[in-house]
């Protein structure tokens, strides 16, 4: 019987969900997720609505409140929602708004009376927020009252509440919490109010954004005066190539022939900048992350513009192959902001547009503002022009380099028999194999043979290798010893630059090592060596440095040589290695700095010896293994990278162009190392 009852499917089977529960249940319909991308689109839709009416000249400043209980507030100063009785509705106003989907006040575009260019216009955002919510709170001042609403998980609670009230302006308060019952997630982070509100402030040039962060007590302000233009000004940070140009388009059409009429508005800034590329899009306030018609206009237009002063100028070599897009965005700052009265978003997200007539109309209006630019400003046109075959030539390059780099980086599963010099383990487990990089062939013999060839492996660097922060690709992965390591490490590569994003191949499960240890000697020589392998794995791989990968092998500065050992403490003793020797009544006392020294002989009560530590390639194999390779008694410094840019930024000081830097810090701290200089 109950299989049977499963099976039944008659006239009954068939239900609906009431308007609540199409979003309670569904938010990834309206919200386009029911994670973190959702609760946050609650936050975009109730700013766009203030913004839609601060556009039409009512409040130019809107006040937004991130709360510890990850509940917002945003207050507009505009004309206040209306929410009495609506006669033409037969319903109060604020059950349309905050309670009907599909209603609002931007569906009538010819009244006069509502928005032209709306970034709302599906009358989705405020109820299906209100329905999506804990709890929300509205309060509005308007016509000489103060009203206010309270609603709890998509019902109203009491009904409207309304009180004469003198006020300094008008304008709607909106204060609610994304409910965890709809949103996976709610905490909603800092960076995405203050990258959503300084966008808008962008866009909306005169309106003032403010953001109020309750858990860190931070007030933030954005404004810009110029809108676009302050921005494509502040992206070029004073090194653009050419002037900043303002262009605004104004225009009406179809889709299609029996399609309605619309009106479009558009302003484009852009600069060429050979220090930065940077491209946003914007429709009716709303960031287009994906483009769509407008990011199609800009690379039509573009490209054909360009392509065309290319030829004509003769910058091409002979069966030279054609710019792409991709030369030309290398060094273009652009921002698109248009409107329409009629929107074809992708969905309810607008992530992208669809209107074929906005596509056309900017693409030709982009096209011809762009050669009159060029024909008026030859100078400037030269420059671009210039820059551009730069940037094809150099993606060209980068191609070849990246063909280059495959072919040599494919590991063989054999790949200990291919490179040369290099001495693997024994196991294949990656979690206890250890990767140590020596300082040339006589630091492999000892390391080779005092190691433990069970998980440790021996890879001898030949010298100084290049600066990677400073040599071109092409000269790196011709460099046979990075090549060589690079094999080893198995992990492929990660390029930081532009024109290089196809030289990612990087994979860290494929790393062989569990650890990788850069051994070399205690001196000048070796703490360059050692400088110059880590900007090679800064530059090339570095992730290795972020996870903690990367280890330098302490190697001892000075043995001392005594018939006693010290009393020490095992806290005194930690650090210090301890050797007996065979066959002598002596002992070998391995410290790693002068203080040590110090603090060992001033404990011996016998002889003793003392004597600076060889190189790596003159000590026994037993001493290697008792001073740098015994997981036991061996000291190993972890390389993190918990501050990158502080890494970045010393590493351009002591390696990179930075020249004039370089001076200051040598004449500020070269005293500090004047000891260990080797003059003869």
């Amino acid at each position: 019987m109950t299989d049977k009852k499963k099976q039944e499917y008659g006239n009954e089977s068939i239900s609906s969900l009431t308007e609540i529960e199409k979003v309670r249940l569904r938010p990834q319909v309206i919200f386009g997720s029911d994670g973190i991308t959702g609760s946050r689109h609650t936050v975009d839709e109730t700013v766009a609505n203030s913004v839609d009416e601060a556009k039409e000249g009512f409040g130019k400043l809107i006040k937004v409140k991130r709360f510890k209980d990850r509940s917002i507030s945003v207050q507009d100063f505009a004309r206040g929602i209306p929410v009495e009785f609506n006669s033409k509705e037969n319903k109060y106003n604020w059950e349309l708004v905050f309670c009907t989907l599909y209603a609002g006040g931007k569906y009538n575009t010819n009244s006069g009376e509502s928005y032209e260019y709306s970034k709302g216009l599906n009358g989705l955002g405020t109820t299906a927020t209100q329905f999506a919510s804990e709890y929300m709170d509205v309060l509005v001042r308007r016509d000489g009252y103060e009203y206010t609403l309270r609603f709890e998980k998509g019902e109203n609670i009491g009904g409207l509440q309304k009180k004469k009230c003198d006020y300094e302006s008008t304008g709607t308060t909106i204060t609610w919490k994304p409910d965890l019952d709809v949103f996976t997630d709610i905490n909603i982070p800092l960076e995405f109010y203050q990258e959503l509100l300084k966008r808008q402030a962008i866009v909306n040039k005169g309106i003032t954004f403010e953001l109020y962060d309750e858990a860190s007590e931070e007030n933030f302000t954005y404004y810009y005066e110029k809108g676009i233009v302050d921005y494509i000004e502040e992206i070029n940070g004073g090194k653009e190539l050419s002037s900043v140009q303002y262009i605004e388009l104004e225009t009406k059409g179809r889709d299609r022939a029996d399609k309605p009429e619309y009106k479009v508005k558009a302003e484009v800034a852009f600069a060429f900048n050979n220090h930065a590329s940077h491209i946003e899009y914007y429709h009716n306030s709303s960031y287009l992350e994906y483009g769509g018609a407008p990011d199609k206009a800009v690379k039509s237009a573009f490209l054909s513009a360009i392509e065309q002063y290319l030829k004509n100028n003769n910058l091409y070599k002979k069966d030279e192959k054609r710019a792409i897009f991709a030369d030309i965005e290398d060094s273009l700052v652009l921002i698109s902001n248009s409107y329409s009265t009629l929107t074809s978003f992708e969905n309810q997200t607008k992530r992208a547009i669809s209107n074929v007539f906005i596509q056309s109309a900017l693409t030709d209006f982009l096209k011809e503002k762009l050669q009159i630019y060029f024909i008026e400003n030859k100078v400037e046109a030269d420059k671009i022009a210039n820059q551009i075959i730069i940037n094809k030539r150099s993606r060209e390059s980068a191609e070849k380099t990246r063909i280059n780099v495959k072919k040599k980086l494919e590991s063989p599963s054999n790949f200990a028999n291919k490179v040369a010099k290099f001495v693997d383990c024994k196991t294949k487990d990656k979690s206890k194999r250890e990767l140590y990089i020596v300082e040339g062939d006589s630091a492999m013999g000892s390391t080779k043979q005092g190691r433990d060839s069970e998980f440790q492996a021996i890879m001898p660097v030949r010298g100084k290798i290049l600066n990677c922060l400073k040599a071109k690709l092409d000269n790196i992965f011709n460099d046979s010893v990075i090549v060589d390591l690079l094999k080893v490490l198995s992990c492929g590569i990660e390029i930081k630059s532009k024109n290089n994003t196809d030289l990612y191949t990087f994979e860290l499960d494929k790393l062989n090592w569990d650890k990788v240890i850069i051994c070399t000697d205690a001196d000048v020589d070796g703490y360059q060596i050692r400088t110059l392998i880590l900007a090679m794995l800064y530059r090339l791989v570095p992730t290795l440095l972020r996870e903690g990968k990367v280890y330098i092998a302490e190697t001892p500065l000075f043995e001392i040589i005594s018939t006693t050992l010290p009393k020490l403490t095992d806290k005194q003793k930690d650090g210090i290695t301890f050797v007996e020797n065979k066959g002598d009544k002596n002992y070998s006392i391995f410290v790693y700095s002068d203080q040590q020294r110090d603090f060992v002989v001033s404990k011996l009560k016998g002889k003793y010896a003392i004597q600076r530590s060889k190189g790596l390639g003159e000590n026994e194999p037993e001493m290697m293994w008792q001073t740098t390779m015994n997981p036991q008694t061996r000291k190993l410094i972890q390389v993190t990278m918990s501050d990158a840019q502080k890494a970045d930024d010393v590493f351009d000081l002591l390696l990179g162009n930075n020249l004039e830097g370089r001076k200051v810090h040598i004449a500020e701290n070269g005293h500090k190392y004047l000891e260990q200089i080797d003059v003869s």
